[in-house]
Formats: C-alpha cells, structure tokens, sequence
C-alpha cells in the first residue's frame, strides 16, 4: 500500500469551506465527511480533511489551540501544477469558491511560475509549475 497524507484542517464553518474546495475541483469523499468533517481527494494518495474547529480541538493536548483566520499560519500546503494556465485556473477557481489570492502570480526564476491562496478560513494552498529544464537546472 502506498504511503498517503491527509492534510487536516481546522474551519469555523465547514459548508463555506467545502464550497472553497469544491470549487477547485477536488472529489468530496463522502465515506469521511458528516457534520463534524468533511474529506477532500486532491488525489490519489493526498486528501484534505476539513475538520470544524471543535471536532478538530478534540485532537490537540495541553494548551494547544486550532489556527483559524487572519495572523495564523502554522503550515503552507503546496501543491504542482501541470502547465502555467493550471495556476491561474486554481487561483480563479479559489476565488470563485469564495477564497482569495494571499500571493499574486509570479516567476520567480526562469521557468517557475506560482501562486498561493487562502481558503475562507486562512488556509494557505501554494500552486506551483515548473519547467522540465528548470527542474533539471534549479536556480539557473
């Protein structure tokens, strides 16, 4: 069996964020998702799970707190994008689905090309392409 990561995320309201992730044209996996939760498949082997933040509190010890909202960030999810025209499909899509842009577009060396944004909650999702030579060549 192939080794999986499910990214869990705390969300003050879990219908606003699953019309986010919806909108970027993730599958909802039903099996995991009920009133306390919601599964996301990015794909094979990756899932969000979006968790309220009561339901996902029941999972910190000691003093430990969910990051939720503006001033917060404990963690940026990043993912790959096939083509340059991926990363402004997510960064539209995002937006549509109620998130907004936390990093514009840019290309910070020759032949990368990303973008990060934020889910409703302040999540943030990193988009990235790369060119093949600039994978084989980082940096030049």
């Amino acid at each position: 069996m192939s080794r999986m990561i499910f990214v869990n995320l705390p969300t003050s309201d879990l219908a606003r964020a699953d019309k986010f992730y919806s909108a970027l044209g993730f599958t909802k996996n039903d099996t995991f998702s009920d009133e306390n939760a919601t599964s996301w498949i990015i794909a094979e082997n990756i899932l969000v799970m979006v968790l309220q933040e009561e339901f996902y509190s029941s999972f910190l010890v000691g003093e430990d707190k969910p990051a939720v909202g503006p001033g917060h960030r404990e963690c940026l999810n990043a993912l790959s994008a096939d083509t340059r025209e991926e990363v402004d499909e997510f960064v539209a899509s995002a937006q549509a689905g109620g998130g907004a842009i936390y990093r514009p577009a840019d290309e910070p060396f020759p032949g990368m090309y990303q973008a990060a944004v934020q889910d409703p909650d302040g999540h943030v999702w990193e988009i990235a392409w790369m060119s093949q030579e600039a994978m084989e060549n980082p940096g030049t």
